[in-house]
């Protein structure tokens, strides 16, 4: 992805102070895909705990854990993947496709303590997988959220087949370079080119959503003033 194509810092710092909720709701705004697109579908969970929130550029791999690797050991001992992880802007987020069998699937932890050390010395803030993970107490203080399908014991036979690629994690594609922001709902695809309207789309349905609860919440509450609320949410 071509540096002139990222948002600025500024804008980052501004879709921050949202929720994966509000800024969906914001990127519906500009009708660019369906409704039932964009998002990872239920299942996935911060298995690090708390409500973190992360937003980045992705870095992908698919990593295999059930069976043994055809060539080299049972881990990442290749280091091949530093580049691709440069090679996309700062801020990252680390997304692990587990491409296994549905029996097979999350057997092995694809990312541990010590992976976790090294995505965020290379300036990644999390991980996403649609497989298992492990050590989390140990990755909880490095403040490294894990988005995971769950944990596990053991490491098994977890490998690297592929790095650099479109993959797919609970039913959302998500390609290298695309702009992902996580919470304690899952994951959010945010289009590049909207990216920047993003803020303002999202502060004017925070502040209708406001109104709407705070009459609800108020005592001059009744039906005639939340149907002029509704209709007057311009």
């Amino acid at each position: 992805m071509a540096a002139s194509s990222t948002p600025s810092p500024e804008t980052l710092d501004a879709i921050r102070h949202f929720d994966t909720c509000t800024v969906a709701n914001a990127v519906e705004e500009f009708g660019i895909r369906l409704k039932n697109e964009g998002y990872t579908h239920p299942g996935l969970q911060c298995v690090t705990g708390g409500c973190p929130s992360i937003l980045g550029y992705a870095v992908t791999f698919r990593v295999r854990s059930a069976d043994p690797p055809v060539t080299g050991g049972s881990y990442w001992d290749r280091m091949d993947w530093w580049d691709a992880i440069e090679a996309v802007p700062a801020p990252r987020i680390a997304v692990i496709q587990n491409p296994e069998d549905r029996h097979a699937i999350g057997r092995g932890a694809v990312l541990g303590g010590v992976h976790a050390a090294i995505l965020q010395a290379f300036r990644c803030l999390g991980a996403v997988t649609d497989g298992t993970v492990r050590d989390v107490p140990e990755v909880s203080r490095l403040d490294f959220p894990m988005f995971a399908r769950g944990m596990t014991v053991s490491h098994a036979y977890t490998h690297i087949i592929e790095f650099g690629h479109p993959v797919e994690i609970f039913d959302l594609p998500i390609k290298p370079g695309d702009l992902l922001f996580a919470d304690c709902h899952g994951v959010l695809s945010i289009p590049i080119e909207v990216a920047a309207r993003i803020p303002e789309a999202a502060a004017r349905i925070r502040a209708q959503q406001k109104r709407i609860i705070d009459l609800c919440r108020s005592r001059e509450f009744s039906r005639e003033r939340l149907l002029h609320a509704i209709r007057n949410q311009s």
